[in-house]
């Protein structure tokens, strides 16, 4: 058996694998199409003009449609062993759901409006992409920690850590230089920033393939008294 067909490992791999592809083939069709500058634009600059823009926006989407089941199953997981040994709080794991599928959203609302088009539903979703998104990488981590070591390992709670300090640090001063986007300087450092976040998510889901591998979900389906 290979390392990908273990448990539901698979989930977290092809939820990386598709949303590197959407940042990274679209900004190398943008910039061999001299659409946008190729040192640190923004993300959604990349995604402004076809055929970039149509790539961008269903791979999002169908990154989106991975990230669901993906939280989802953590969800269960942390809800699984928190139950077994009682050191999860309940709501804190239903807000990280939350949160999570909200940032799933948000990257719909980003895929679906783009910036050129209507500015301000996409800085909307894009901002409750990033929010939501850091916030329940924290959250994870938080949980993470609460659960070892009957969970993850102390290097993924470590990785973990250092992920979601990264991710919360460097999105402050993306959203502060957003302001400021005519100072060439400052935009530059805020589409920087961007592109950090948002490959920090992505690694934050590399370690779940750590997790996922121990586990299964079954779908069951409860038989009504009825005819």
């Amino acid at each position: 058996m290979f390392w990908f067909q273990r448990g539901l490992c698979f989930l977290p791999f092809c939820l990386v694998v598709l949303s590197s592809s959407t940042f990274i083939f679209s900004y190398v069709i943008a910039v061999l199409r001299h659409d946008i500058d190729v040192v640190f634009p923004f993300i959604s600059d990349a995604a402004n003009n076809p055929p970039e823009s149509c790539f961008f926006g269903l791979m999002t989407f169908i990154s989106a449609c991975t990230g669901i089941p993906t939280i989802y199953a953590m969800y269960k997981y942390m809800a699984r062993l928190g139950g077994g040994t009682g050191v999860v709080n309940t709501c804190c794991n239903r807000a990280a759901l939350g949160l999570g599928l909200l940032s799933c959203f948000g990257m719909c609302v980003v895929a679906t409006f783009q910036e050129s088009a209507v500015k301000d539903v996409h800085l909307v979703g894009a901002l409750l992409f990033f929010v939501c998104g850091s916030l329940y990488i924290s959250m994870e981590t938080y949980m993470s920690y609460c659960l070892f070591p009957y969970g993850s390992s102390l290097l993924v709670c470590r990785i973990r850590l250092l992920i979601s300090v990264i991710s919360v640090v460097v999105f402050l001063p993306s959203v502060i230089c957003k302001f400021f986007e005519k100072d060439p300087l400052l935009a530059k450092a805020s589409a920087g920033c961007e592109w950090i976040v948002a490959f920090s998510f992505v690694s934050f889901f590399l370690t779940y393939i750590h997790d996922f591998k121990k586990f299964t979900l079954q779908i069951k389906i409860a038989r009504g008294s009825g005819n």
